[in-house]
C-alpha cells in the first residue's frame, strides 16, 4: 500500500534519505546523496515500511550510519521512505564583528578579563598577578576596641598587649588588610619601644615591628597608626594582634584616657 499523507517534499525541516531496496537482512546503510548519513538518534528518523510508519527503538534502531530493523525484512517488503531531521549549520562569528552594542551591559565576567586587557594611560595594569580582575572588593570587616592599660617589661621578644581581632577568610586567595589606630604608648625617659602586628604567632613587621621611637619625654608615641596587607592563604580562623617590646623597664600600652581600634578587612581576589 502506498503512503497516504502530507507530501514529504513539504516537510521543510526534514530531508529524504536515499532509497533503500529491502532484502533478507535487518541492517541497511543510510545514505544522503550517496554519502553515509549519521542520524542523531532513532527518534530523529521517520521510517515508512510497507505504508506503515514505524516506531523508533521498538521497530528499528540506529548505529552510526546504519538502520537496524527489529527483524530481517524480505525482498517483497518496501521501505517507502526514510526522513531525517535536517542538520543545523552553526555559523562562526567573524573576527571583529562583535561590537559593544552586541554585549548586554554587566554581562562580562571577571573570568573573561585578563590583566593585559586593562590599561591605564596606554600601559597595561597588573592586578597582583591575578589572571582576572575582580580583586579589591571587601568581603567582610571585623574590628575590636581596647580601653585597658597594658604593660610589658620584655626587651628580648614581643609581648601581646591584649588588643586583637579574629577573622576567617572566605577564600585562600583573599588578602587581609589590618589597620591599628588611636591609643598611645608611653614609657620613662630614654627608652626604646617597638610595636608590631602579629598574625597568630607570625610577626608581620620586621625585627623591630612597624613603629619604634627613642623617648626624650614621658611619652613614646602619642598616637598609633599601623597597617599591613597580609596574604594568609587560609580559610581557617586567624587572629591579628598588637605586640610591643622595649629595651628595658616597663612600657605602657595605652593610658586610661585613650582607645585603640584594630580592624581586619578581607580583600577578595
Amino acid at each position: 500500500m502506498s503512503y497516504i499523507g502530507r507530501g514529504i517534499s513539504n516537510l521543510s525541516d526534514r530531508t529524504v534519505l536515499d532509497s533503500i531496496t529491502a532484502s533478507a537482512t535487518a541492517t541497511y546503510n543510510l545514505l544522503l546523496n550517496t554519502v553515509a548519513y549519521v542520524p542523531s538518534s532513532a527518534e530523529s528518523l521517520t521510517v515508512s515500511l510497507n505504508g506503515v510508519i514505524q516506531k523508533p527503538v521498538n521497530s528499528y534502531t540506529v548505529s552510526g550510519s546504519t538502520i537496524v530493523f527489529a527483524s530481517s525484512l524480505a525482498s517483497t517488503d518496501s521501505i517507502d521512505f526514510i526522513l531525517a531531521e535536517r542538520a543545523i549549520t552553526l555559523t562562526t562569528i567573524g573576527s571583529g564583528t562583535v561590537t559593544t552594542s552586541n554585549i548586554v551591559d554587566g554581562n562580562v565576567t571577571n573570568a573573561k578579563l585578563a590583566n593585559s586587557a586593562i590599561t591605564l594611560n596606554g600601559s597595561a595594569v597588573s592586578l597582583g598577578g591575578s589572571a582576572t580582575i575582580g580583586g579589591g572588593k571587601i568581603g567582610q570587616v571585623v574590628s575590636a576596641v581596647y580601653d585597658t592599660v597594658g604593660t610589658s617589661t620584655s626587651s628580648s621578644s614581643f609581648v601581646a598587649m591584649g588588643l586583637s581581632v579574629a577573622i576567617t577568610p572566605s577564600a585562600t586567595s583573599s588578602k587581609i588588610l589590618v589597620q591599628v589606630s588611636g591609643g598611645s604608648v608611653y614609657t620613662a625617659n630614654d627608652k626604646n619601644g617597638w610595636i608590631t602586628i602579629y598574625r597568630d604567632s607570625t610577626n608581620l613587621g620586621n625585627t623591630n615591628g612597624f613603629q619604634g621611637h627613642f623617648a626624650n619625654s614621658s611619652y613614646l608615641l602619642g598616637a598609633l597608626s599601623m597597617s599591613t596587607l597580609d596574604s594568609p592563604a587560609s580559610t581557617s580562623a586567624i587572629t591579628y594582634a598588637v605586640y610591643i617590646k622595649t629595651t628595658s623597664g616597663p612600657v605602657g600600652f595605652q593610658d586610661s584616657a585613650t582607645r585603640t581600634v584594630i580592624t581586619a578587612m578581607e580583600v577578595l581576589a
